[in-house]
């Protein structure tokens, strides 16, 4: 059973999502107005996935979302905005989101999008990877490299994954489920725009991370 918990301050839209998503039987939708309901239903019953505005009554959804990234690390979260995917898209993934999809996103996307972050994996359209790329190229002009943004352990993760230990090996000496360490894996490789280990493993050699 794939739980679903949408949070967004109008009942009309969050009715819409739910009808979007409700056809599949396997598939169960809750509800959150406002921030302080939104926690509540994070600590009675973890969603697989949460579908959540920016902006909600009591807060900004984008400010906890790392919070939420290290409590729920299974969870994906799709952000879902009526901003522009340059401008809230590119926060919401750099603020640790899986995906992002505009209000005015087909029910078919919404639905490939839901499925694809409940899997661990990240939903970018065409033109949020180009503007996260262009983020990523000012950021690298500054002088700010993407593995400082990690948080101690996505930074913990990435050197042991780099130091050639497996999924199994990181989870049993971290204290995680390997479903966990392969979510870290995949938003790692995310942020740091690469495909494969052995990219990785290249990477942290070339910033001198291997001799941490």
């Amino acid at each position: 059973m794939l739980r679903i918990l949408i949070a967004d301050a109008h009942p009309l839209l969050r009715a819409g999502v739910a009808q979007a998503l409700g056809h599949d039987p396997t598939v169960t939708v809750e509800h959150a107005g406002t921030m302080g309901r939104l926690r509540e239903a994070l600590v009675e019953n973890p969603p697989n996935v949460l579908i959540v505005e920016v902006e909600l009554p009591g807060g900004t959804t984008l400010d906890i979302i790392p919070e939420l990234r290290q409590i729920h690390p299974e969870m994906g979260i799709l952000v879902l905005s009526g901003q522009s995917e340059r401008t809230a898209g590119v926060k919401a993934i750099i603020a640790g989101a899986h995906g992002f999809i505009s209000k005015t996103t087909a029910p078919e996307q919404l639905i490939e999008a839901v499925d694809t972050v409940s899997r661990g994996a990240h939903y970018v359209s065409t033109t949020l990877d180009s503007a996260l790329t262009e983020e990523l190229r000012r950021g690298a002009g500054a002088g700010k490299l993407p593995h400082e943004a990690f948080s101690p352990r996505e930074h913990t993760v990435m050197l042991k994954i780099a130091r050639g230990f497996t999924t199994a090996e990181i989870a049993a000496q971290l204290g995680l489920n390997p479903r966990t360490v392969g979510a870290y894996r995949a938003r790692i490789l995310q942020k740091l725009r690469i495909q494969s280990t052995a990219e990785l493993t290249r990477y942290v050699v070339q910033k001198g991370l291997d001799k941490e």
